[in-house]
């Protein structure tokens, strides 16, 4: 038996953040990250909003990229001493997804992040708070999704949250909170976006109703990515919107090894995290050609290649290799590296020359084996259309690193 879980209401197009204000209840706890929605003044408008519909309103600010699960049970204690029936998380995927994690533990006390992490394993939310999500980037869809990304800093592991009890009540996709988004920002955020398409149409978990998002959902973002890049405001409503039905395709249909690997390999090493989004774009290719040998999955690809985005080939195997091309030459347009010796961690830290530091390939082979078992247990791992081991891992892996053709 398949399973189609949204938010109840999705709210969109440009003031569509005011909506709040028709919210019922006594408390709400406003959760966002850095400094970017308060700049704006989004986090302020909010707060007017729920005020002026008699909330009595509490904000926790200052969630860290990547979230940590001490910020988690930092939260939540602010939760259980505030009491809301309201959660409103503000912001791009940290804070939303952090937000999500805090519900759990608000709801539950007891609940350790252990029993967090156990897959559609949440008891029943919503006894004590409902839970709304607004968007400020366009890429996590978490604003409509069943999964939280959270990290344990002293396992250097990213641990995917996963249960419909998640899904955010109420989700809003206001594309005027994107307008500044820097452009290294859109680009990451895009092409994870993507990637929770290309994933959710291979997916074992695939259904009808997930392929109609996946499918327009890549239309679109092949469409208006590379203008959104340039900070096209016409293009930025249209990813917002397009990411958010990528996220509806990817929270029902689910994920696989691109996810798994920018899991696992996102804060394990020493100078700084692989950002998500890059590395899911950096991975994506590999991962098709790995998943192409699956014959469902290969004519699956090669139905996007040729249907969607009209790309030349004979056969399926041509119209997959031209997938896979269409996807790096994606990438050389955002600026994104091929391959994890090519990445320069964003100059997170930086050497005696003030040059960012890419990930050594001494590291990257030290740790591989434990990166690669890790992989094998993430909660995306499962649906992807290819069975995937361990050892198969570390080839994949070892390919996204040397930036490699996967042909085994």
């Amino acid at each position: 038996m398949g399973r189609f879980t949204n938010p109840r209401d999705v709210y969109f197009g440009e003031g569509a953040r005011h909506e709040i204000k028709n919210l019922k209840g006594h408390k709400a706890i406003i959760v966002s990250g850095g400094h970017s929605m308060r700049r704006g003044g989004f986090l302020q408008d909010v707060q007017s909003d729920l005020e002026s519909a008699g909330f009595e309103v509490k904000l926790f600010e200052g969630v860290e990229s990547d979230p940590s699960v001490e910020t988690v049970m930092k939260g939540a204690q602010a939760m259980l001493d505030f009491q809301p029936d309201w959660i409103v998380a503000i912001g791009g995927g940290s804070p939303i997804d952090a937000a999500k994690a805090m519900w759990i533990k608000y709801e539950y006390p007891d609940c350790t992040f252990e029993d967090m992490c156990k897959v559609f394993g949440i008891p029943e939310l919503r006894k004590k708070a409902h839970f709304c999500a607004i968007s400020s980037t366009s890429g996590t869809g978490t604003e409509v999704t069943a999964f939280s990304i959270i990290t344990d800093y002293q396992k250097g592991i990213k641990y995917p949250i996963a249960d419909f009890e998640i899904t955010p009540d109420v989700a809003i996709v206001d594309p005027e909170l994107t307008y500044s988004m820097p452009a290294k920002l859109c680009a990451h955020t895009g092409m994870d976006a993507l990637t929770h398409c290309l994933e959710a149409y291979v997916s074992t978990s695939a259904s009808m109703f997930t392929d109609a998002n996946a499918l327009h959902g890549i239309r679109e973002i092949t469409e208006w990515l590379p203008k959104s890049y340039t900070g096209d405001k016409e293009a930025r409503q249209h990813m917002h919107e397009a990411q958010c039905i990528a996220g509806i395709a990817f929270s029902s249909g689910l994920l696989g090894i691109v996810h798994s690997m920018a899991h696992k390999t996102g804060a394990a090493f020493e100078n700084g995290h692989i950002i998500h989004g890059c590395a899911n774009a950096m991975y994506l290719g590999k991962a098709i050609q790995w998943n192409a040998k699956d014959s469902r999955a290969n004519e699956r690809y090669a139905y996007v290649a040729k249907e969607i985005l009209h790309l030349p080939g004979e056969t399926n195997d041509q119209l997959v290799e031209n997938l896979v091309q269409f996807i790096r030459d994606m990438n050389d347009t955002l600026n994104i590296p091929q391959g994890i010796k090519n990445y320069a961690n964003g100059g997170i830290k930086a050497d005696a020359n003030n040059e960012p530091v890419m990930v050594s390939e001494a590291e990257f082979k030290a740790k591989l084996p434990t990166i690669a078992a890790n992989a094998v247990q993430d909660a995306c791992t499962p649906e992807n259309p290819r069975k995937t081991e361990a050892e198969d891992f570390e080839k994949i892996l070892t390919c996204c690193y040397y930036d490699e053709p996967v042909n085994f």
